[in-house]
C-alpha cells in the first residue's frame, strides 16, 4: 500500500448548493467548479478563489476534506460498481487516500504536498446535505453521514498540490479506517 495522496483539489468561486435544501428543485448555482492541480492556502482565509476564501465561520470551514476511501464505501452499502461515484461531486475542497480523516476531528495537522507544510486546525465532520443524493446517488446523504468529511481552518499558508502527501498529526492513523464511519455520541436528556 502506498502513502497518502491528495486525489483530488475542487474550488468554486460561489455556492451552487444552498446550505441543506432539501429539494434538489430549489435550483443549482451558475458558479463554475474547477479541479486544479494546485491550490494556494492562505492562513486564516481558506483556499484563494474559492467560496468560502475569507469567510469568518464559527464552523472552522474555510478548508473542507473528504476521503476518497469514504466514497468506495458508499458505493459498497448502495450496492454501486466501484469508481462509478465521484469524490469531487461532494465539492469538499480536498480529496484525500490514506488519512482517517475522522480521526483527526478537533486536533491540528500539517499536510506537506512537497511544497512546505501547511497546518489546519481541524473542526467537526463536514455534514452530507441532501445534494449528496442528486449529485451522487439516492441514498449517498445517509451513506455518508459519520464520514462526510472534515472542516478545518488553515493556520500557516502554503500550496497543496495533487499527488503524495506527508501528514504530520499528534493522534494516531490507521488508513484502513479512512472510510470508515464514525458517529456522534449522543447526548442523554
Amino acid at each position: 500500500m502506498s502513502g497518502p495522496s491528495i486525489e483530488a483539489l475542487v474550488v468554486s468561486p460561489g455556492h451552487n448548493y444552498w446550505f441543506h435544501s432539501p429539494d434538489p428543485r430549489d435550483g443549482v448555482g451558475p458558479y463554475p467548479t474547477s479541479y486544479p492541480d494546485e491550490v494556494e492556502v492562505v492562513a486564516g482565509q481558506g483556499i484563494v478563489g474559492d467560496r468560502f476564501y475569507g469567510k469568518v465561520s464559527r464552523l472552522a470551514s474555510s478548508v473542507s476534506f473528504v476521503a476518497a476511501e469514504a466514497l468506495e464505501a458508499v458505493e459498497d452499502e448502495l450496492g454501486l460498481a466501484r469508481g462509478s461515484l465521484d469524490a469531487r461531486l461532494t465539492r469538499r475542497n480536498v480529496v484525500v487516500r490514506g488519512i482517517d480523516l475522522n480521526a483527526l476531528r478537533h486536533t491540528e495537522f500539517m499536510l506537506d504536498a512537497g511544497a512546505g507544510p501547511v497546518s489546519f486546525r481541524a473542526a467537526g465532520e463536514t455534514s452530507p446535505c441532501a445534494w449528496m443524493d442528486d449529485r451522487l446517488a439516492p441514498g449517498a446523504r445517509d451513506a455518508l453521514r459519520g464520514r462526510g468529511g472534515l472542516r478545518a481552518d488553515p493556520t500557516t499558508s502554503g500550496r497543496l498540490r495533487v499527488g503524495p502527501v506527508v501528514l504530520h498529526a499528534a493522534v494516531p492513523q490507521d488508513p484502513a479506517l479512512a472510510g470508515a464511519r464514525v458517529r456522534r455520541a449522543r447526548r442523554l436528556p
